[in-house]
């Protein structure tokens, strides 16, 4: 199925009482996916649901604001539910905890090479790469994970984006000696990093030792840096833009 197949969304219910029949061009569209239940938190909530759904709707607003997108509500889908095939674009948080079953992993693999595109965040370190590389590798079999290089087209597609500092979660923020925000994190440096496609399309782009999720949740907090918000937001808008135009 072509990309364009893909942009068909569900009608929700409050845009039918403002203007009937009338679809939403985009939704931002959070996967659910198996994970290791005992790595789960004390709270036993998923690991797809990190930063839900503050940081889902803080992005929609920005999607809105800083666009022509026609966009609707953030929703979230599993991975083997058939309306995965109605988004062009989804977002996986916390993947170093993902333990995909083999459905699961056929069908992430039938959704990119029918046009989808995947967003992955907020995972960190050796230990987390590895269980991230291992999946893909079973999603993608013989597909590199490259670098992202300067002139990359997802780079230049709304935004021109040059510069590439560390986008933190908020547990690595500290106050500094001078009374501002400094980072600690506990992984560096910071990677972003992609797959293709047979035929050169970029369809997941990669977002290691980094927190791109947070950026977008606590947008609205003084304390977080203005210009790792920014950031976040302007990769964010360049692979929707990317994943609709490619």
């Amino acid at each position: 199925m072509a990309a364009l197949l893909l942009w068909a969304s569900c009608v929700p219910a409050w845009w039918m009482q403002e203007g009937e029949g009338k679809k939403k061009e985009f939704h931002f569209v959070r996967l659910e996916y198996v994970d290791g239940f005992s790595l789960r938190r004390r709270f036993g909530r998923g690991w797809w649901m990190q930063d839900w759904p503050e940081a889902d709707m803080h992005f929609t607003q920005g999607i809105q604001r800083l666009t022509r997108i026609d966009t609707g509500e953030a929703r979230h889908v599993p991975l083997t539910d058939d309306r995965i095939y109605e988004y062009p674009w989804a977002y996986a948080t916390q993947v170093g905890y993902w333990q995909l079953s083999d459905g699961e992993v056929a069908r992430l693999r039938d959704y990119l090479e029918r046009g989808g595109f995947l967003v992955v965040d907020d995972f960190h370190g050796p230990a987390e790469w590895e269980v991230f590389r291992e999946t893909m590798a079973r999603v993608l079999p013989g597909q590199a994970i490259l670098e992202i290089e300067p002139g990359n087209a997802v780079l230049h597609v709304l935004y021109d984006i040059v510069e590439r500092v560390q986008i933190p979660g908020l547990r690595h923020l500290r106050r500094g000696a001078d009374g501002g925000t400094v980072v600690r994190a506990e992984h560096v440096p910071p990677y972003w990093r992609a797959m293709y496609d047979g035929k050169g399309r970029m369809v997941v782009a990669i977002h290691y030792n980094q927190d791109v999720g947070d950026a977008w949740e606590h947008a609205d907090m003084p304390e977080y840096p203005e210009a790792m918000t920014a950031l976040a937001y302007r990769f964010g808008l360049n692979h929707i833009i990317y994943a609709m135009t490619h």
